[in-house]
């Protein structure tokens, strides 16, 4: 057969048509796939660049969530939560909001928000954008707290805006009427600044924990004053309706100060000088010094029994025997009262023995006892006053408490710790369950010593005097009563007691 070659069969050309249009479509569906492709890498790219642009997610900033956020967003974050932000400060029930900005607290703004750009961008571009495209994300970074604050301006809120408002100081006990003890006083509380700016510093610097509880001292509520005590004995005397003299000196071996009164009826007489009393067997206590100061070791057995006899048992005897045989056989009532105004107590003397019939050694004029505003008919042979007696005890105190005092000052090497001690212990053994011992509570510690005259079965003067030592504080206490015409034992006894009791209640509150 015979094909015109200018003449294509149609199934020729049908086949060539459909060549020409798949290859079209191939080309069409490739070149869409490649612009999709093209369209897509473009629009992870935009969206990574602009991810790029904030923080990343998970990243914090002084605790605070930044991620996804520019550095304008996260900057007002940070500021509302740490600056606009007050500390809650609680005092007792009080609450007070803290400014940040009464505390000069500045954030760091600029310092973190670089520590988080560096963070931000320390990966390359392309580097970050392909492990973005893989779905690999970094780990989560923080940025810690960088900020300042002035502690001199807010220890100064604290003073000025919180502890002169809301401290309370503590009430005083006050006496009660018409007794001897004391109304209890009222605890103060102090707001404890030291220990609240290191409290108020740590909230400051918290995103979360921003209330303080403020810590406060606790103050016990002080002592009335030393005055008011000597209004409250005062009183005790008038109460007891008592209408003779009495002399009292109480020191208080803590602080130094001092009662020392001589009140009768109402009527105060000036101490200086004091009053001279009786000092009957109180003026043992200075031939036991006097004793102690010469010797030159620990006595011996003999000598240990005449002072617990003279002490304890306030035995006359003993006494003299003590100064024959270790003061001076002839002289000893005199080298004791040297001894005394050698430590300054010019009103205390012992001018003969104790024995009936002892002959008078010497006549004292003293400033006391050269009074004529006042006079209780002291005993020519011993005499001392409430101050003198008082004095003393204290020396005895300073020098066993403290290995110093006036006794170890005057005599020097002649006294030690040891035998002051032993002096304390005699006089604490010396327990008769009356008058100063009388006023506070059974196991008390007293270091003591008491005495009383009685001419032809009636007595005048009665006095006891002595160291107290109380969980409150210790204190030296001596009080004589006398009454021109006679001293009946029960009530005059009972009223040193009761002055004793007081006292107690002022230092044991």
């Amino acid at each position: 057969m015979f094909i015109d070659p200018n003449v294509m069969p149609c199934g020729v050309i049908y086949f060539s048509v459909m060549r020409i249009g798949s290859f079209s479509a191939l080309r069409w569906v490739s070149l869409f796939l490649i612009l999709g492709a093209v369209a897509l890498f473009t629009l992870q790219l935009v969206r990574f660049s602009r991810l790029r642009a904030n923080f990343p997610e998970g990243m914090e900033i002084a605790e605070v969530p930044v991620g996804g956020e520019d550095r304008s967003t996260s900057a007002k974050q940070l500021l509302e939560v740490y600056s606009a932000t007050p500390v809650e400060l609680h005092y007792a029930e009080e609450v007070i909001h803290l400014d940040p900005a009464i505390a000069e607290f500045k954030l760091d703004l600029e310092s973190m928000l670089a520590a988080a750009d560096l963070v931000r961008s320390q990966q390359p571009f392309w580097v970050e954008f392909w492990d973005y495209l893989w779905g690999r994300t970094p780990p989560p970074a923080s940025i810690p707290l960088r900020a300042s604050f002035s502690e001199p301006r807010l220890r100064s809120y604290l003073e000025n805006e919180i502890a002169q408002r809301y401290d309370q100081p503590p009430i005083p006990s006050i006496p009660s009427v018409g007794t001897v003890n004391f109304q209890p006083g009222i605890q103060g509380t102090e707001l404890d600044i030291n220990r609240s700016v290191g409290l108020i510093e740590t909230a400051l610097r918290s995103n979360s924990r921003r209330v303080v509880d403020l810590p406060l001292s606790r103050k016990n509520p002080p002592r009335p004053s030393i005055s008011n005590l000597e209004i409250l004995l005062k009183q005790t005397v008038d109460l007891a309706e008592f209408d003779g003299l009495v002399g009292l000196y109480l020191e208080d071996l803590q602080t130094g100060e001092e009662i020392n009164f001589a009140y009768q009826q109402g009527e105060d007489f000036s101490t200086n000088p004091d009053v001279a009393f009786t000092s009957a067997s109180i003026t043992k206590v200075p031939i036991m010094v006097s004793t102690y100061r010469r010797l030159d070791e620990n006595p011996d057995s003999e000598t240990t029994r005449l002072i617990e006899e003279m002490i304890q048992k306030s035995g006359n005897d003993p006494a003299d025997w003590l100064m024959e045989r270790v003061i001076d056989p002839f002289s000893g009532p005199l080298d004791v009262t040297a001894d005394m105004n050698t430590l300054g107590l010019e009103n205390t003397f012992l001018a003969g023995q104790f024995y009936p019939g002892a002959p008078l050694l010497s006549v004292y004029q003293t400033p006391a006892n050269q009074r004529t505003d006042i006079n209780t008919d002291p005993d020519v042979y011993n005499q001392t006053t409430s101050s003198d007696i008082g004095m003393l005890f204290e020396d005895i105190y300073q020098c066993a408490e403290f290995g110093g005092g006036n006794l170890m000052a005057v005599f020097q090497e002649e006294f030690d710790q040891a035998e002051c001690q032993s002096m304390i212990n005699s006089l604490v053994n010396n327990k008769i369950g009356l008058l100063i011992e009388a006023g506070v509570p059974d196991g008390t510690p007293v270091a003591h010593k008491h005495g009383w005259v009685t001419y032809f079965g009636v007595m005048n003067t009665l006095g006891d005097a002595g160291i107290v030592y109380t969980p409150g504080g210790n204190y030296v206490l001596a009080i004589f009563i006398h009454h021109p015409d006679q001293l009946i034992w029960e009530p005059a006894s009972e009223l040193v007691a009761t002055l004793s009791e007081a006292i107690y209640n002022y230092f044991n509150q």
